[in-house]
């Protein structure tokens, strides 16, 4: 159930986040380049006590918000070993003692930060110990920003810390603000809530994005109190706090939910940046600004609906620009009554509904009332406001299902046979034309006459290396997707996808005479259908993707082969090696496709031009290996041409006409450019100077897979 919710919160979310840049909030990155300019983390109070003072003084932020805790003193300036020798050994000297007198203020790095950080709107952040992780308490806690009755009668329902790790007294006792900074998950480790109030000892802490937001506006204390409802017959307490004269409705638990935006809204400025004087003043005058890490070693990374790598500090960003804009979200003390209550009501009317009619008119009833519950939750999320509904869908699609299972599966038994054996090779409709006559199709090993192809992703570790886990999984699956729709229109049996790899066969299970034509169709379909494809992935800022592809026709053997552990219905053969090894070579010859020559006498529908004569690894007898251009009847006159010429040319060539060959080459150059003719050209060139043996035979040999 807490899945569904979160998968129908997350969905909604992503459908209704707000895009476009927020330069409200600057996110000033401790990232690796600053690591390397300035030195190992943590840096001395002295570097920390200029960053402050070039935000506020050179830049003018409006606020500032540490996602770090200052707990331990600063001893790097050496100024207590300084003072162990006035104390011993040179305690007589007049002249040591009057020069560290003088050095004394600029050497306590300590002190120079507290004063750099007084009377400026700055907030520290600190964390709170939740139970059963200790109870240590280091540095000095904030007093709380609201006593421990703010919300009377209403008490929040969830443990108290036990601990807490705040920054030195010295610096609490000179910032106008404090905030806690720690992340809440829900059960799948996402962040989706975060608490804007805490209770520890006599009252309620204020959370990092709040702090700062009060001190951004002057520092004001925060108001807070409940109010009340009366919905369902009976009255609701809802809590809120009020930051900076902007209210805020909170959950019963204190937490609002995060008012994610797509993408990534707030700029990020490197700290060195910001040390020498060169961030960009616009991306800083009068913005807050949160100072976090995003470095390896340091950086705080979460899992969010929109990322599984998501840096902590940007969560507060979100949280701040969301107070701003009043959208942030809450859910309301009636939710959990009013799911129990759809529930009931929904659950009762579907089954008189299902009972009564059958399942038709019970299959649009339950479309209906999910539609109902789907507009209430727009209405809801409309009002910032999230009211969990994945219970009462799942009570209404269950409710459904156990309804029709029966009839469904006694009606459909020889359909569900011959689509439990096919329907993950074969698109749906051919999986029905098959049930129609299930005992003529066996997955029993046979050998037959097919064609088959296999298509690769050109580079796609340099490809993968580009992309999160994350997104990586939404290209291949949108890839995958478009390559598979379209061999399956073309009525291809898919065997298997290896990573980026598609294999996919023709004439098995269902018979087709054209199989050879049918695969180098679909070839060049898939080919044609990557410039939209990539235009969709630039839109995304995604890489662009080039594939290869080699077909082959031949004696194969074809049925459910595996183990006792797993089987899986493929072809074999050394018809199925030849079409790998031709999709390995594509990238040899810079083509996109290349068939074999028993595929072009099986095809009499596409023009071809031959490539070369090759000798794939493992095998003896060359092969004559082509490239499709298109249909026939559709060929232009200019690709007839070209594709004469370059045949023309690579008769020379064979025949070691080199003079015959360039020239035809560099004339097919000039007219249409092709990498395939320059290849050639550096063949003949290298021919020049270290002429073949008297024995070739004019054929290429690959001695790798």
């Amino acid at each position: 159930m807490q899945r569904a919710e979160a998968w129908l919160y997350d969905t909604w979310l992503k459908r209704t986040a707000p895009a476009g840049a927020d330069d409200r909030v600057t996110i000033l990155d401790i990232d690796e380049a600053s690591l390397k300019s300035v030195g190992r983390w943590p840096w001395n109070r002295d570097v920390m006590t200029k960053l402050v003072e070039q935000l506020f003084d050179h830049y003018g932020v409006a606020a500032v918000g540490f996602d770090v805790v200052f707990a331990e003193a600063d001893t790097s300036s050496g100024l207590a070993s300084l003072q162990r020798f006035a104390q011993g050994e040179l305690a007589g000297s007049h002249d040591f003692q009057a020069v560290l007198k003088q050095l004394a203020p600029r050497l306590d790095y300590d002190a120079r930060f507290a004063r750099g950080l007084a009377e400026r709107p700055l907030s520290l952040g600190y964390y709170f110990i939740p139970q059963g992780y200790g109870d240590a308490k280091t540095g000095m806690l904030p007093p709380p920003s609201l006593p421990a009755t703010a919300f009377d009668p209403l008490h929040f329902d969830k443990p108290q810390p036990t601990g807490y790790g705040a920054n030195l007294a010295a610096f609490q006792q000179a910032v106008q603000g404090a905030g806690f900074f720690n992340m809440q998950a829900d059960e799948d480790g996402t962040a989706r809530q975060m608490a804007l109030i805490d209770l520890f000892g006599e009252g309620y802490h204020l959370a990092l994005s709040a702090s700062t937001l009060r001190v951004a506006f002057g520092g004001e204390p925060v108001v807070a109190g409940i109010e009340s409802t009366r919905l369902l017959g009976g009255p609701y307490l809802t809590p809120w706090i009020e930051v900076g004269g902007i209210r805020v409705p909170l959950s019963a638990d204190g937490t609002v939910h995060v008012p994610y935006r797509a993408g990534s809204p707030f700029p990020y400025l490197s700290a060195d940046q910001v040390l020498a004087g060169k961030a960009p003043l616009e991306q800083l005058e009068n913005r807050i600004v949160l100072v976090g890490s995003t470095a390896p070693g340091l950086a705080d990374l979460r899992v969010t609906p929109f990322s599984n790598a998501f840096p902590g500090v940007e969560i507060h960003a979100h949280l701040i620009a969301g107070i701003l804009d009043g959208d942030t979200r809450a859910t309301p003390p009636w939710a959990q009554d009013a799911r129990l209550a759809a529930v009931l009501l929904l659950g009762t009317l579907l089954t008189v509904v299902l009972l009564r009619f059958g399942p038709s008119i019970g299959l649009a009833t339950t479309l209906v009332l999910l539609a109902v519950l789907l507009a209430a939750y727009h209405a809801a999320w409309s009002r910032f406001m999230v009211v969990p509904m994945a219970a009462p869908m799942l009570t209404l699609f269950g409710l459904y299902a156990l309804n029709t299972a029966y009839g469904f599966f006694a009606a459909t038994r020889s359909k569900h046979q011959i689509t439990k054996l096919f329907g993950q090779y074969v698109p749906p409709e051919l999986a029905a034309e098959m049930s129609r006559n299930p005992a003529h199709y066996s997955m029993e090993g046979q050998s037959r006459d097919m064609s088959v192809l296999f298509s690769d992703i050109r580079g796609f570790t340099n490809f993968s290396e580009k992309l999160p886990p994350a997104e990586l999984a939404e290209v291949l699956n949108a890839y995958l997707s478009t390559m598979t729709r379209i061999i399956q229109q073309q009525r291809g049996t898919i065997d298997k996808y290896i990573g980026d790899a598609v294999m996919a066969f023709w004439n098995a299970p269902l018979d087709l005479a054209d199989h050879a034509t049918r695969a180098v169709r679909t070839a060049l379909e898939m080919q044609a259908a990557l410039p939209q494809l990539n235009e969709e992935f630039a839109a995304r800022g995604w890489p662009e993707v080039k594939i290869g592809i080699g077909v082959n026709t031949g004696r194969m053997s074809v049925g459910n082969m595996g183990s006792e552990f797993r089987m899986s219905y493929t072809v074999m053969g050394d018809s199925v090696n030849l079409g790998s090894r031709l999709e390995s070579i594509t990238k040899q010859y810079a083509v996109g496709i290349l068939v074999a020559q028993p595929t072009v006498e099986a095809d009499p529908h596409h023009a071809f031009m031959k490539i070369d004569d090759v000798r794939v690894k493992g095998k003896e007898t060359p092969v004559a290996i082509y490239e499709p251009l298109g249909l026939k009847d559709a060929l232009d006159e200019s690709m007839r041409q070209n594709a004469a010429g370059f045949e023309a040319a690579f008769a020379h060539y064979q025949a070691q006409d080199w003079n015959a060959a360039e020239a035809g080459l560099r004339a097919l150059n000039a007219h249409s450019p092709r990498k395939l003719y320059d290849i050639y050209l550096e063949r003949i060139a290298h021919f020049r100077e270290s002429p073949p043996p008297a024995e070739w035979d004019g054929v290429f040999v690959y001695t790798t897979k």
